[in-house]
């Protein structure tokens, strides 16, 4: 009832949140605000709401699908970076100067030129000045930044609160009216469990309501092998999750992501001895973090034990010199990926790659 009570107190603040954001679209629709186009496909990886919805892993899942075969940029605006301005991630970039999902993306990705920009038309500009050759830019949360006309626009929902279950902020998560979801090419609900039944697509399908030139999809996330965060440090002694399977080994997972409770769950098929030290998302990780962080894992009654964070967690750890010395060699990351389901992943790259090829200055 409080958290009913909270949403009605907040939804004048919503319906004025609205109002402005509403008014900023109709401006855009109008061209009484100009966008800017390019010459080159340009493709959206965003959401209605704020986070959450994995944007990260299916933009990587879009960069290896396109990176092969065309010369491709990803541009994000590097939040919570350090710098300001237009950044070239290089060999000396960390994530306090490109910010952790970018440069999760560098290290993964060194086919692909990845720069950061707050001004997104700007950063598009930059990257063709820089590289005249480049044939595809992908724009990583940029579905409500309309100064730049993007070419084809793929828009998250998560299937646990997908956006028409949603509220506008601050009385819930969405940052435009759900009837922004038109833009779109495609929609794509995320972090469906792997089973799930058709009975429950045809459902959310018929909440989403997409349009006729919509295609809706529905993806997972998969698990791959843990890997160390700092490699250098393992030696021969690496982990699997077998090797936590066969010993009964204790885990620590930190994380500072939006629902890390999945993890814990895919966890629990290997072992029991699971402790958690859940952080905000982005968190910027201080030393007594760190504290609370080795004072976990000595609490830890194993004889084996690791010290298991996501990606975009060790993308952090990386560029943190107080980082401690004594948990390196036990530190490992569980990468994830984006699997499209009902066998329609196929079908998902190919409409992407037919934008591309019939947008593409070469053709």
């Amino acid at each position: 009832m409080k958290t009913q009570n909270k949403h009605i107190a907040l939804y004048p603040l919503s319906l004025l949140y609205g109002l402005v954001t509403g008014i900023r679209n109709w401006l855009f629709e109008k061209e009484i605000i100009s966008s800017t186009a390019f010459k080159i496909p340009t493709i959206s990886v965003g959401n209605l709401a704020v986070g959450g919805t994995g944007k990260t892993p299916h933009t990587e899942f879009i960069l290896s699908a396109l990176s092969e075969e065309w010369k491709t940029a990803m541009l994000s605006r590097g939040y919570k970076r350090k710098t300001k301005g237009f950044v070239l991630a290089d060999d000396k970039s960390d994530s306090q100067q490109i910010g952790d999902e970018p440069f999760q993306i560098h290290q993964k990705f060194p086919n692909v030129t990845v720069a950061v920009d707050e001004k997104r038309v700007r950063g598009v500009s930059k990257l063709l000045e820089i590289d005249p050759e480049l044939q595809l830019v992908v724009l990583d949360d940029a579905f409500q930044h309309r100064k730049i006309e993007v070419g084809f626009s793929i828009l998250l929902t998560d299937y646990a609160n997908i956006y028409s279950h949603d509220l506008m902020l601050p009385a819930g998560r969405l940052r435009e009216w759900k009837s922004g979801s038109k833009r779109a090419n495609v929609i794509v609900v995320t972090k469906c469990p792997v089973d799930i039944k058709p009975i429950d697509m045809r459902l959310i399908e018929s909440e989403l309501k997409p349009e006729n030139n919509q295609s809706l999809f529905f993806s997972s996330f998969v698990y791959d092998e843990i890997a160390p965060v700092f490699p250098e440090v393992v030696g021969n002694d690496a982990w699997t999750l077998e090797r936590i399977k066969e010993t009964n080994a204790g885990v620590l997972l930190v994380a500072g992501i939006v629902s890390p409770q999945p993890i814990v769950e895919y966890l629990s098929a290997f072992t029991q001895r699971i402790e958690t030290l859940f952080f905000d998302d982005h968190h910027a990780f201080q030393p007594k973090d760190f504290n609370a962080i080795n004072a976990l894992f000595e609490g830890i009654e194993a004889t084996e034990k690791i010290l298991l964070v996501t990606e975009k967690d060790a993308a952090r750890l990386l560029s943190n010199p107080n980082f401690p010395d004594t948990l390196k060699s036990r530190t490992f990351a569980l990468p994830i990926r984006v699997t499209i389901l009902q066998n329609q992943e196929s079908l998902f790259i190919q409409k992407i790659k037919c934008y591309v090829v019939e947008n593409s200055r070469n053709c």
